[in-house]
């Protein structure tokens, strides 16, 4: 049987009751080029939802008056800087139904069946004026289940941000008065150097920046999933060589890490990249309070021979990764309040390269624990796009499962099957 979906024509939520207006101007971090070229797209799966739409838009409705510059519009100012202009028109919510059931798919256990095409929403007409910075479809199945694609521009909150919003969705659609955490804008909070002020600078008229030239790949999709077992065994290990304790986001990267670099059979002296983003709100002075929901993070680069990452233990590997996580509070305060005589270089601009490995956590993010009244989620997966260069998510397997699991799309079709040999016992 052939998969389709009948969408509605798509509707604009709008905030339950009145909101603040006026413009608002967002962070030196929600600012940067890299930032405003990423979308941020979201795949949930719900195995179960009776009249989600219209319990979910309902809750939307309300979930948009704390969030109000969720309802705006993104503008650029006379000095060509990106702002918010909160005008409450609100988001874009498109309804649809698909032919099939979701246990046809499994739940969409093999991230390769994903009909992504299907599930996202569809942008609205030019009638509705400027894109709305949110945009969802909710896709019905046969089974009662359900998928919620959820579609942001980055530059309006990172990936705690999005998931703290989602979970005060959930908690408007369970009866909740108020959110449990009380979202706080607070860009002005983030300083701006002169130095990054000017970095930031450009002609007016250009609120939409051009992606730069991207390499192709050409990458693969692999699933790794990681048993608990493993994670547990791993920890000890480093606790008991180290001293100390490490996470499991540091396990998952070490371990994807070495056996891709053990996939691509490089030459011994050869640098290899691991990147990942770590989450600076503590960082400030004073911290950002929890209900912080923008852009607040800084790239860990890691680089080392590929002759020493083949042969190193993971618990080596491991330190390595902590190491360099030590170094943030600085090297993300100098990079904060550098000026033109500080000698740093941009750590957000790293260049692109097969032998980089770029990693996003979801599986801390709050992502899994949204729950609409029907239970949390079977899956949260990255639609298509993440290919473009190498790329590890690393999240939790299905609900039934224990462990993490790794999406990947890290290697071409010649390295594939070595990474997967080399993960096997995972």
């Amino acid at each position: 049987m052939t998969f389709t979906v009948t969408r509605s024509s798509g509707a604009i939520i709008q905030p339950f009751e009145s909101t603040p207006s006026g413009t608002l101007t967002l962070s030196v971090i929600d600012r940067l080029p890299m930032v405003q070229m990423m979308d941020m797209h979201t795949l949930h799966v719900f195995k179960h939802g009776q009249e989600a739409a219209k319990v979910i838009s309902e809750a939307l409705s309300k979930a948009l008056v704390p969030y109000y510059p969720l309802a705006g519009r993104f503008k650029e100012s006379s000095e060509g800087e990106l702002q918010v202009a909160c005008t409450g028109e609100g988001v874009w919510f498109v309804e649809a139904s698909a032919n099939c059931s979701l246990e046809s798919f499994r739940y969409f256990d093999n991230i390769l069946s994903v009909p992504h095409n299907e599930l996202v929403p569809t942008p609205p007409p030019e009638t509705y004026g400027i894109d709305p910075i949110v945009k969802i479809q909710l896709t019905h199945f046969t089974c009662e289940g359900f998928v919620l694609a959820y579609n942001t521009c980055h530059s309006i909150s990172d990936g705690l941000g999005t998931a703290q919003f989602l979970n005060a969705v959930g908690e408007f659609a369970r009866g909740f008065l108020h959110p449990t955490i009380a979202p706080v804008w607070n860009r002005e909070a983030i300083p701006t150097s002169a130095r990054l002020a000017r970095a930031l600078g450009k002609p007016a008229g250009q609120l939409q920046h051009t992606l730069p030239p991207m390499p192709n790949f050409e990458l693969e999709h692999a699933t790794i999933d990681i048993s608990q077992n493993r994670i547990v065994k791993l920890k000890k290990e480093f606790q008991e060589s180290v001293g100390d304790h490490c996470s499991t986001f540091d396990i998952a990267i070490a371990n994807l890490w070495q056996y891709r670099t053990r996939a691509l059979d490089l030459e011994n002296n050869i640098d290899v990249k691991l990147i990942f983003s770590a989450n600076t709100r503590k960082f400030m002075d004073p911290p950002l309070p929890d209900g912080f929901y923008g852009n607040c993070f800084y790239p860990v680069i890691v680089t080392i021979s590929s002759g020493w990452l083949v042969e190193a233990s993971v618990t080596e590997v491991v330190k390595l990764i902590k190491d360099a996580k030590a170094r943030v509070p600085t090297e993300f305060r100098m990079w904060l309040n550098c000026d033109e005589s500080d000698d740093i270089e941009d750590p957000f601009a790293v260049p692109l390269a097969y032998t980089t490995l770029a990693v996003t956590q979801w599986c801390g993010l709050g992502f899994h624990e949204v729950d609409y009244g029907w239970g949390r989620p079977v899956q949260v997966l990255p639609i298509e796009g993440f290919h473009v260069i190498p790329t590890g998510i690393v999240g939790l397997p299905p609900t039934s499962k224990k462990g993490i699991r790794l999406m990947t799309w890290c290697v071409n079709s010649t390295h594939l099957p070595a990474l997967i040999d080399q993960t096997m016992n995972l």
